[in-house]
């Protein structure tokens, strides 16, 4: 159980990165160079990949059935769209995108699922060269102004919304291959650790190749627009972060540290919602969400809820198995022997 000790660790880790990232943007927090600036700008985009790829390592090391995932699928997609009202940033209903497409890989092969990945970054660019990614947002006011239109919510979901469909289930189906290897061994380890390192270093270069503002957005590493580069790079990190945490979780045992961070790993979702509900809210009860703060003060902020988070689920769990959140998806997707 050692390895899922860890994953659970970087569920958590992943979620701690989402949090800085989602309350500068609720805060609107001016760009800056100061520490935590170039922080959450590393993270942007980064913390989300991780999430979504130990989602599909998940899927890949649990014989879950196809029937179940999308019973959860639409969970997530409900819950996700209650969210959006407050926070439309919000992954939860992509999540649940991800998962139907992750139901129709269940039973595909790694080979299968690597070229089912690279099949949806081919499809991606083609979006790309044939639609326009700009439609339907406001970038000064980072408002997406057609979503909750049908056509444009289909366009937000499958193209050029935070985290679409296309290119963002690869990360899904990337993970599920992941999922599928040995992880306790030391040699998968060191191959996470040394191809996401690898990959996370040679993303980097295509945008260098050219001057073009179009090309050097599209061939470069950010999130938004993302293009194959990006998923490369996302790919890299979350690879490099997972077999890193695999190799070095006797020792993070060792240390006693281990339960603060697998108990708040074992419920992201409960977590994921009160980031919004509570932490943003506390935010706008305050009168913060307004652009008066810097990028150190809600880094401060962020990490303060994420140290509260991880109190909390460890108190939690010494009473109740599952998450509040995680308890009712239980009950209300899973089928129970009378």
């Amino acid at each position: 159980m050692k390895r899922l000790d860890a994953l659970d660790a970087a569920r958590f880790l992943a979620f701690c990165g989402m949090v800085l990232v989602n309350f500068r943007i609720a805060a609107e927090v001016a760009p800056g160079t100061d520490w935590a600036s170039v922080l959450i700008d590393a993270l942007e985009g980064r913390a989300a990949a991780l999430f979504v790829v130990l989602a599909g390592i998940g899927i890949g090391l649990s014989r879950i059935s196809a029937g179940l995932l999308l019973r959860r699928a639409a969970f997530l997609f409900v819950i996700g769209l209650i969210n959006m009202t407050i926070f439309d940033a919000d992954i939860l209903h992509f999540y649940a995108l991800y998962f139907v497409v992750g139901a129709a890989f269940l039973t595909a092969s790694k080979r299968g699922l690597w070229l089912g990945a690279l099949g949806i970054l081919i499809l991606a660019v083609f979006a790309n060269l044939i639609f326009n990614y700009d439609q339907g947002w406001d970038w000064e006011t980072l408002v997406y102004t057609d979503l909750w239109s049908l056509p444009g919510f289909f366009c937000n979901a499958l193209f050029n919304g935070w985290h679409p469909i296309l290119p963002w289930a690869a990360f899904l189906l990337i993970g599920m291959a992941i999922g599928r290897s040995d992880l306790q061994t030391l040699c998968i380890q060191h191959r996470l650790i040394m191809w996401g390192f690898g990959a996370a270093v040679l993303a980097l270069f295509p945008q260098m190749l050219t001057s073009d503002p179009k090309l050097v957005v599209y061939l470069g590493t950010e999130s938004i627009p993302p293009g194959p580069f990006y998923i490369m790079a996302g790919t890299g990190t979350a690879c490099m972060v997972i077999g890193l945490l695999l190799k070095l979780w006797p020792m993070i045992e060792r240390s006693g540290i281990a339960t603060f961070l697998t108990a708040p790993g074992r419920q992201t979702l409960t977590l994921y919602m009160a980031h919004i509900l509570i932490g943003m809210g506390l935010l706008e009860d305050l009168g913060l969400l307004n652009g008066s703060l810097r990028a150190p003060q809600i880094a401060m902020y962020a990490l303060f809820f994420c140290v509260l988070s991880s109190l909390f689920a460890v108190l939690w769990f010494s009473k109740f198995k599952h998450g509040p959140l995680e308890t009712v998806m239980r009950r209300l997707t899973e089928h129970t022997k009378a």
